[in-house]
């Protein structure tokens, strides 16, 4: 087990934004850093994973977290689920040992609820508690064009200090397939939440 993996727990979201694969890609690479995970799921992210993917989920947590860790073949104690209702869950409350959370993909809606404050299902209170306390919380927006809306909420969570990474991935390291593009933003998430990676080369390590 890894040194990162024995001190960190990282709270993963995923909302219905397009790209519900970075958020998979996401998760399975966390567990394999041996990273123990909360898992938030929005419904509107599994209706979008289902579009987007052949994938069929089960919807119950515990359903839910076992599929996974089967999926990824990790051990079921590095990956919990939470309902998004479940107030009791540590996630509510700023008294969890949490190091980060991310949010991959985030809805412009999610964000506009989060810059507000308002908290009215699980995943908006963990952001809030992750800002009220002050520790690392990156949103990964997908949306485009931009509205001014949007652009002001980005501009007020980051001048709280939140991360705000967009799922915009670059083309230097020459993707072959759509994978190559999904672990470039996964890369860089990684980056922030400063976990050790492969996924793809670093600038001035890239061959001529």
């Amino acid at each position: 087990m890894s040194q990162i993996g024995q001190q960190q727990t990282i709270i993963l979201a995923m909302t219905g934004a397009s790209g519900s694969m970075y958020g998979l890609r996401l998760l399975e690479c966390l567990l394999k850093a041996e990273v123990r995970v909360w898992f938030l799921v929005s419904k509107a992210a599994q209706l979008v994973l289902a579009t987007e993917t052949d994938l069929d989920m089960p919807s119950r947590p515990a359903e839910m977290a076992a599929w996974l860790s089967k999926r990824f073949n990790t051990s079921p104690d590095r990956l919990t689920v939470y309902s998004r209702e479940d107030w009791m869950s540590p996630v509510a409350s700023g008294s969890h040992r949490a190091r980060a959370m991310v949010i991959c993909p985030c809805t412009t809606g999610s964000l506009a609820a989060i810059a507000q404050g308002t908290s009215d299902n699980l995943i908006e209170r963990a952001a809030d508690v992750m800002i009220k306390e002050g520790r690392q919380l990156i949103m990964v927006p997908r949306e485009t064009p931009l509205s001014a809306i949007h652009l002001e909420n980005m501009l007020k969570l980051a001048r709280l200090g939140v991360t705000m990474l967009p799922a915009n991935p670059g083309f230097y390291h020459k993707p072959q397939d759509i994978e190559g593009l999904i672990d470039f933003i996964v890369a860089r998430i990684l980056d922030q939440l400063h976990i050790e990676h492969t996924l793809l080369p670093r600038w001035g390590d890239l061959s001529p």
